[in-house]
């Protein structure tokens, strides 16, 4: 079975663990229902799987080695319209989607090579004293991690508290 990447294997690293007063199912239910995070997601806005092409998918049900458009991005994470040049977007590939274990995972896909820019993200739900707890990492590594940082790594780390879907 993968596991998330060290914190230490990256540049710089966005993490998050809340206690949700849900069940595990539920929640891991809400985490897939990509279509709905407009909703509720004030950082991801919307996640479409889509075909090499960009082309929306037919079937919206996550699998790995599946490519993901994740739009509109909300920097710094917004329920309303983002200000200008606030909204951004980015395609992953979903490389882990454990229903049994309740992890998924994505990385950065196609673009920059891995030297250059590369992030990978795990989310992942276990359950505590009856609650479930969500726990997000997200490891940013490539030259171009230090310019990320440098201009957005306090809105993602905004946007990486408590959401449950960003990028």
């Amino acid at each position: 079975m993968a596991v998330p990447p060290l914190s230490s294997s990256g540049v710089f690293t966005v993490a998050d663990s809340i206690l949700i007063d849900a069940p595990r199912e539920k929640v891991w239910q809400i985490l897939l229902d990509f279509p709905s995070y407009k909703e509720w997601n004030a950082f991801v806005r919307g996640q479409t799987l889509v075909s090499p092409t960009g082309t929306a998918l037919a079937d919206q049900t996550p699998t790995a080695d599946t490519l993901m458009h994740i739009s509109p991005v909300h920097l710094p994470p917004t329920m309303g319209e983002p200000r200008f040049m606030g909204s951004h977007s980015t395609v992953v590939r979903i490389t882990a989607m454990d229903h049994e274990h309740f992890r998924a995972a994505w990385e950065t896909a196609g673009g920059l090579p891995r030297w250059a820019l590369f992030a990978e993200r795990w989310q992942m739900l276990t359950v505590e004293d009856g609650k479930t707890r969500y726990e997000s990492v997200e490891v940013f590594s490539g030259i171009l991690a230090y310019v990320v940082k440098l201009f957005t790594g306090r809105n993602l780390v905004l946007g990486g508290e408590g959401d449950g879907g960003g990028a």
